[in-house]
């Protein structure tokens, strides 16, 4: 016999539904790869790759407003482990912080009683990792330690505060949007609240900006781009200035350093911070769909876009290829007028009505790749961009958008062109970055045109909007053991039935049964139910009445009244016998009808005078039994009587015999044995009469007189020896039919709107439905066992009850959900590891710390013993089967893609390194392999030139790392970026103040001739118009004259010791003492504009020394970023103190790897301090791994450890050889 498995272990889970309007900008999709999002005051965190809740927060008291995942911007390890923390906020003012897999509350915070505007977790994680900034309204900006739940520091501003942005390149400066502005702040720091009011600025409408007198006779397109708005920061603008109140977002640009976006209906504005301008608009045409959201990315300079349509579209920085001229030369006709964001890819719209709208968007921040839609009604969309090669002939010619090439690069290592790749892993290995001006796309074989499209890959849809009916199926018996199914049927306002798989919390199928709203439901067996439904009264009172037997695996339904049911009286409620034989249907001014379930037929309809039926209940007694023996005994008669000779029998006995054999092949065929059973009903008065049905006939059979003590009775649930009837006024009726005994109880309640009996042999519990709640009761020792009531410790009403088991409840609630809760009725969040999931997830962040960092090990070191291998088991792992079958199961989850890569022996350590990090979701290693593997492929002696490509200096040209790493590119690169910014701020410049601030910054940029042009053009009006024109002269006649050079010297220093420090740094740059320059800045803590600096005006040696000064600053005990200053480090090619720095912050995971990669690439000077530092290294990692139990990979860097490491090898292998001599 095939052994069976059945799953029908039900957990407490919540089904959501709907979300409601203050839900709208809760959602976040964290670096762990789950997206979180608010419905009503729960929160709900669902898998992105597979689109399964696994998880549903209940505590908030309120609307859930935002939330917030935690950044794993920092060094994992047993410390500080891989862990699910969110943050969410609500309506009054409560911020709950989550461990999301224990599903319980790490600590609760509460200011004010108001809404919180706005809620963030600091993204620089070097001091702690548990800072969270709130908004709390109308204008207190506050710092939390949210592991403590301490407040650090609380600030008030003059303006109300909407929401914030943190600068992506400096964790000091922090930008706020408020009613009438921006403010910026520039010393945010978490020991201290800001100083001041931050600087204010204001944005003046388009029409009131003066246009440039240059571009004055513009096309018209571009006369629109002319009426910009732009940033003003000195004085509040007049009455005709447009407030903020249109503007939805504002955001920095984390692609690159010193831009922000501002969004509002029909346009987003890129402004350059350090200009204050407008340098690019996005501008939708008068027929296109507004804007509700944007999201920039990190990797390219791109936006992902969500219209009010809910289509989502991806925009990306047009490649200028136009050289611009940097001396003298006439320029280029028309040079990049505009930072254009071409539209590349865009998904489908969804159909939005009253109640379907697109509510927000959320982005992967990992990969960038993915982006998720959250609509009012309860559904996720999960799109996914994916990458096409195109081919050139097919290309259409005239299409003015430049096309978009693939990366020479892929995992951060250029490839070969056989290596293997999934293009489709992140959006930096989709798209190459957008070409800077004057840099030529390489004509090579290895560029390939591509082109994006969007994907839906995941899908979660939610209840739709109440009112619900629930009705669970069959209980689970001996009998039906083999195919039963948790199957929950609901009901719905719009008339069709969803019935959900309890087990998974799956819909399992949507039927669409009725025209109007579904009434009740009855099952008839595993397989099919009976709902009912009733159309809208007409002015006599008359309605239709839909009543449909429904086949669950077909889907097939069949009107069971036939032709009945148009212009009749309501049906009020039906019922389904026992046995499933017979149904009752009790209209509200109309006589009771029997029909056998069966044969579809009617049995009976009780005459004009039949008594009206306020409740009716069938009896859980029958005499099937009875019935069953008699046929066994027809049976054994016919036995008998068939081995008897046949001579022997007479003719009349053989003609019973036969007639006997006929019914009973006609039984057997049909199992038509009708057994009786019996139902019980009360009238208005409160009378109760008790009917026996059997086969065709209906008697009645008993009546018993009111009880003085009820009211009018609603409802009666019987089971065993026990009758129980609720009535309007809240009184519970308890009857031992046995002992012949009945006990009143009155709740005081209100009307009892239904009562249930639990499932299960014995099981006497009975849920209580009221107008204000619910209560379980024992009925064997007449006792409440828990109460629920709306409003004291619920803030939903409940709609419908049943049970799901015998132990569990289930509640259908009006703020759209259905839940499954024990039978104390308290609402629980559950153990994530503990669910039962349909498809297997990829998150090591559920797997306990230990155990999540060895499977990270595991997946770095491949190959162990010489093969490239995702099974566990073969590895020295000494942890206990469980563990080890969790791994086992990570491990299966990933995507076939992923796993090829994993086991492809062409893939590098460095790749590997950056495809864990990503798989991770760990931003803090992400940032550090991607310039790590940058630097060490094209600094290190002895890169390894991959087969088939022999040119491969030429290709680091063209691949450098890319600007969102600032600081960190290569100077070429950032120069000529630096000189293409400063010419769209010259181009966009439209007040005096600009142009100045362009001089400035050409001036340090070495562009002496263009910044003469700039000076020049000072009207004679202006106050600064001789002061201009004399620097001018300067700039032009500066020699190199000794005595000239001398006094500027002079004049520079005494300007900078008088607090004109600008000023002197540009006079140091006219005389080129730039490295002078920076060392003043540095002097003035100008840290990062020294580096600036340095890289734009300095040579390699000179810039190197002071960057060198600037790391030694950044890891000073009271600035501590000392993950900045690793990848300062890098840039610079300075391994082996990256790998002593990295050793003594005890990272030592990430050291033993970077010198394995060091190693590979030659990167390191052989001599005895490297060696020194390289057995250091892998003897401290091969006691991190022993801690994790990993004895395996402890033996492997035990043995590279040399002598450091032999006392450990003893250690790990003598345990090893004690059961061998045994």
């Amino acid at each position: 016999m095939l052994p069976f498995t059945v799953n029908f272990k039900v957990s407490a889970r919540t089904l959501t539904g709907a979300l409601n309007a203050h839900n709208k900008a809760a959602v976040d999709w964290g670096w762990q790869g789950l997206i979180a999002y608010g419905c009503h005051s729960l929160v709900v965190v669902i898998d992105s790759s597979t689109a399964q809740t696994l998880q549903v927060l209940e505590k908030h008291k309120a609307d859930v407003v935002k939330v917030k995942w935690a950044r794993e911007n920092y060094h994992h390890n047993l410390g500080s482990p891989y862990s699910l923390r969110l943050a969410s906020a609500d309506v009054s003012g409560k911020i709950i912080v989550w461990d999301v897999a224990a599903g319980v509350a790490q600590c609760e915070i509460q200011e004010h009683a108001k809404p919180i505007q706005d809620v963030q977790w600091l993204w620089s994680q070097d001091a702690s990792r548990d800072l969270l900034l709130a908004i709390h309204p109308p204008n207190y900006i506050v710092l939390w330690n949210a592991d403590t739940g301490t407040k650090l520091w609380k600030k008030s501003y003059a303006d109300n505060i909407l929401s914030f942005s943190f600068d992506p390149f400096d964790p000091s400066h922090l930008t706020l949007l408020t009613s009438e502005g921006i403010v910026f702040i520039s010393d945010f720091s978490p020991s201290k609240p800001p100083s001041g009011p931050g600087k204010k600025a204001y944005i003046s409408s388009p029409h009131s900006s003066p246009a440039h007198s240059k571009l004055a006779a513009a096309t018209g397109a571009k006369k629109a781009l002319n009426k910009v708005r732009v940033l003003i920061t000195q004085e509040k603008p007049s009455a005709e200035f447009i407030t903020l109140n249109d503007c939805l977002q504002l955001a920095h640009l984390p692609s690159k350093r010193n831009h922000m976006l501002l969004l509002y209906p029909r346009e987003i504005l890129i402004l350059d911070l350090e200009v204050n301008q407008t340098v690019g608009v996005i501008a939708i045409e008068r027929t296109g769909v507004p804007f509700l959201q944007v999201i920039p990315c990190f990797q390219r300079d791109g936006l992902f876009c969500l219209h009010e349509n809910g289509c989502i579209t991806l925009r990306v920085r047009r490649s200028y290829n136009s050289v611009f001229t940097t001396s003298n030369e006439e320029l280029d006709p028309d040079p990049v007028q505009e930072l254009t964001y071409d539209l590349r890819s865009q998904c489908d719209a969804i159909r939005v009505t009253k109640t379907v709208r697109p509510f927000s968007m959320v982005c992967c921040p990992v990969n960038e790749n993915k982006a998720a839609l959250v609509v009012s009604d309860g559904r996720v969309m999960i799109w996914e961009l994916r990458s096409a090669v195109c081919h050139r002939s097919s290309r259409n010619s005239s299409s003015a958008v430049s096309p978009l090439y693939s990366p020479v690069s892929f995992c951060g290592i250029p490839g070969g062109a056989l290596q293997k790749r999934l293009p489709d892993l992140s959006l930096d290995n989709m798209i190459g970055q957008s070409a800077i001006a004057g840099e030529e796309h390489p004509q090579g074989s290895l560029l390939q045109e591509v082109h994006l499209k969007f994907l839906l890959t995941g899908l979660l849809s939610g209840l739709p909007a109440p009112h619900f009916t629930v009705r669970m199926c069959p209980p689970l018996t001996t009998k039906n053991i083999r195919m039963y199914q948790p199957l929950l049927a609901v009901g719905t306002s719009s008339g069709s039935v969803l019935v959900y798989h309890l087990a998974s919390g799956l819909l399992h199928k949507e039927l669409s049964v009725h025209s109007c709203e579904v009434k009740g439901i009855e099952w008839t067996s595993l397989t099919g139910f009976l709902s009912f439904a009733t159309s809208t009264p007409n002015n006599v009172g008359l309605v239709r009445n839909e009543l449909q037997l429904v086949h669950l695996p077909t889907g097939r339904s069949i009107a069971f009244r036939g032709e009945r049911g148009n212009d009749e009286s309501p049906i009020e409620m039906i019922k389904v016998s026992h046995l499933k034989q017979y149904l009752a249907v009790v209209f509200k001014d109309k006589p009771l009808e029997l029909w056998d379930v069966r044969t579809c037929t009617i049995l009976r309809e009780m005459s004009k005078n039949f008594p009206g039926i306020t409740a009716l209940e069938w009896s859980p007694s029958h005499n099937l039994k009875s019935l069953r023996k008699k046929q066994l005994a027809t049976r054994e008669a016919m036995a008998r009587q068939t081995v008897v000779s046949d001579a022997e029998l007479s003719i009349a006995e053989s003609s019973v015999i036969s007639l006997l054999q006929e019914a009973e092949s006609k039984a057997e065929l049909s199992q038509n044995i009708s057994a009786r059973e019996h139902f019980v009903f009360t009238d208005g008065d409160g009378q109760v009469y008790h009917f026996t049905v059997e086969g065709t006939s209906v008697r009645d059979s008993a009546r018993i007189p009111p009880d003085g003590s009820m009211g009018s009775i609603t409802c009666i649930a019987w089971k065993g020896d026990m009758l129980v009837l609720g009535d309007t006024d809240g009184n519970l009726n308890f009857w031992d039919l046995k002992g012949r005994v009945s006990r009143g109880i009155p709740t005081h309640r209100s009307w009892v709107r239904k009562i249930r009996f639990a499932p299960g042999k014995g099981n006497q519990k009975l849920i209580a439905m009221y107008s204000d709640g619910a209560e379980v009761w024992d009925t064997k020792e007449v006792q409440m066992v828990s109460s629920l009531r709306s409003g004291r410790n619920v803030t939903f009403r409940i709609l419908d009850v049943d049970w799901c088991t015998s132990d569990k409840v289930i509640l259908a609630s009006d703020d759209g959900c259905i839940r499954v809760l024990e039978m104390s009725m308290k609402s629980a969040c559950f153990r994530m590891d503990e669910q039962e999931l349909t498809e297997p997830v990829w998150c090591p962040y559920l797997l306990v710390p230990r155990a999540s960092l060895a499977l990270k090990a595991f997946l770095l070191h491949q190959p162990w013993d010489g093969q490239y291998s995702l099974d566990i088991s073969h590895v020295d792992y000494p942890e206990n089967e469980e563990i080890k079958n969790l791994l086992q199961e990570q491990l299966n989850s990933l995507s076939n893609d992923v796993k090829s890569l994993l086991l492809d022996p062409e893939f590098t350590l460095l790749q590997r390194c950056l495809l864990v990090s990503r798989l991770y979701g760990d931003e803090s290693e992400l940032h550090f392999w991607t310039v790590a593997a940058h630097y060490l492929h094209s600094l290190s002696p002895s890169a390894r030139v991959p087969a088939g490509k022999e040119a491969a200096p030429q290709d680091r040209v063209h691949d450098p790392l890319d600007i969102c790493y600032d600081i960190l590119c290569e100077n070429a690169y950032f120069q000529k970026f630096q000189l293409e910014r400063v010419n769209l701020q010259e181009v966009k410049r439209t007040t005096y103040d600009h142009t100045r601030k362009c001089t400035d910054q050409l001036l340090l940029l070495g562009q002496t001739d263009r910044a003469v042009q700039l000076l020049l053009e000072t009207s004679a009006d202006n106050q600064h118009y001789y002061c201009d024109s004399l620097k001018a002269c300067l700039v032009t006649t500066v020699t190199s004259s000794g005595p000239s050079q001398s006094t500027i010297k002079l004049v520079a220093t005494n300007m900078i010791a008088n607090g004109k420090l600008a000023e002197g740094v540009q006079l140091l740059c006219l005389i080129d003492k730039a490295a002078d320059a920076c060392r003043y800045l540095q002097t003035y803590g100008e840290w990062s504009r020294a580096a600036w600096l340095a890289k734009v005006r300095l040579s390699s040696e000179e810039c190197a020394d002071v960057l060198r000064r600037w790391v030694d600053h950044l890891c000073s005990p009271q600035v501590n970023q000392k993950s900045k200053a690793l990848l300062v480090l890098l840039s610079l090619g300075c391994f082996s103190s990256v790998a002593e720095m990295l050793h003594s912050m005890r990272y030592f995971d990430r050291a033993a790897l970077f010198v394995e990669a060091c190693l590979t690439y030659g990167a390191l000077d052989v001599c005895e301090d490297t060696e020194r530092l390289t057995s250091a290294v892998y003897a401290d990692y091969a006691r991190s791994l022993k801690s994790l139990g990993f004895r395996q990979g402890a033996v492997l860097f035990a043995s590279k450890a040399g002598a450091a490491g032999r006392d450990m090898l003893g250690e790990l292998q003598s345990p090893r050889q004690e059961p061998a001599e045994e």
